[in-house]
């Protein structure tokens, strides 16, 4: 049994004739058709409003019962949920723009002068075992 009629035939051929000569529209916008899918589409939907023998357009899956798809569905899990560890909130950081600290004449006043003070002197593990070394063979 044929799945499409002779009118619906007729109007595709017709729509893609349309198309080859370029005067095919598409329906609000009226811009060229330039696509072969969309003039069979255009066709096949002229055959549908003239009554042809058509199937129906393609549509999503419908819906069989509404009252089942109403009701809340459970999920279908097979092992438990991982819980996932609570996070403390953290405490906002302020949006105060930090400004740079000037040192006032009080305060340079009380403060040792730079190339008096001691700084600590950093030295990697290899660096300190040489060092202990070279100051006992001297």
């Amino acid at each position: 049994m044929a799945r499409y009629g002779e009118k619906a035939s007729s109007k595709v051929e017709k729509a893609m004739h349309e198309k080859k000569r370029g005067t095919l529209k598409m329906g609000r916008s009226g811009k060229t058709v330039k696509s072969r899918k969309q003039a069979i589409a255009i066709g096949l939907s002229e055959a549908r409003k003239a009554g042809a023998k058509v199937p129906a357009k393609k549509t999503p899956a419908k819906k069989k019962n509404p009252a089942k798809t109403t009701a809340k569905k459970t999920p279908t899990r097979t092992s438990p949920a991982k819980k996932s560890p609570v996070k403390k909130p953290t405490a906002k950081k302020s949006t105060v723009k930090k400004t740079t600290t000037r040192k006032t004449a009080a305060k340079t006043s009380t403060r040792k002068p730079a190339a008096t003070r001691k700084s600590p002197v950093r030295r990697s593990a290899g660096a300190k075992k040489t060092a202990t070394t070279r100051s006992k063979s001297t």
